[in-house]
């Protein structure tokens, strides 16, 4: 998914495998996908993206799915292949973009589109057709949660009843959620915390 600020001078699969990542479930089980060679490009383990999917289990097929922090598009990917009915993925890098739009055409995919460009200013633009799950796993250290979470909710991204699964570092503090996010699932492994939410209506 996103890049942190650590220099590691490969991405890595958790099977070792550098450069590549695996969909775990769906049309596409097993595909290994390339990932774009970035410094610090942190996909989600098979790991937390299996947990992730097993909380989703019910919810993917036929939803409108943004990726808003793409990048290895580990989990737009594997909503794909779940029969998400369409994936928007954001992704700000120019070649890993480039590299998602490569891995959609080796899949044959034309339910998804790739826009190359920063996530804070596509959100001001805001949005016709809301998205019923969204996926927000930003650079670490950033504070990019805290631009784009107040966003989705006054631009009109979210459906009513959307599922949000957030992924952020464990240190620090938490930011602020709308009143109307409410904690679904929450877990972490090493370093990441990550939690699911629903989208309830808005007080009134």
């Amino acid at each position: 998914m996103a890049r942190n600020k650590s220099s590691t001078p490969r991405p890595s699969s958790p099977t070792g495998r550098p450069g590549s990542i695996r969909i775990i479930s769906g049309q596409w089980r097993g595909r290994k996908l390339p990932v774009h060679d970035a410094e610090g490009l942190r996909p989600t383990t098979d790991r937390v993206k299996e947990t992730v999917f097993n909380w989703l289990a019910a919810d993917v097929r036929d939803c409108r799915c943004l990726d808003l922090f793409a990048g290895s598009g580990s989990l737009g990917f594997e909503a794909l292949s779940r029969y998400a009915s369409y994936v928007m993925m954001v992704e700000k890098e120019p070649k890993a973009a480039r590299q998602l739009t490569q891995n959609l055409a080796t899949l044959k995919s034309e339910q998804a589109d790739v826009l190359c460009r920063d996530a804070v200013q596509v959100l001001q633009q805001g949005c016709e057709t809301p998205f019923e799950l969204v996926f927000l796993d930003p650079p670490f250290r950033k504070g990019l949660l805290e631009q784009v979470i107040p966003l989705l909710e006054s631009q009109h991204w979210l459906a009513d009843d959307a599922l949000i699964y957030l992924e952020r570092e464990n240190e620090g503090t938490a930011p602020a959620l709308p009143s109307n996010w409410r904690l679904l699932k929450d877990k972490q492994a090493g370093q990441v915390c990550y939690q699911l939410y629903l989208r309830e209506q808005p007080a009134v």
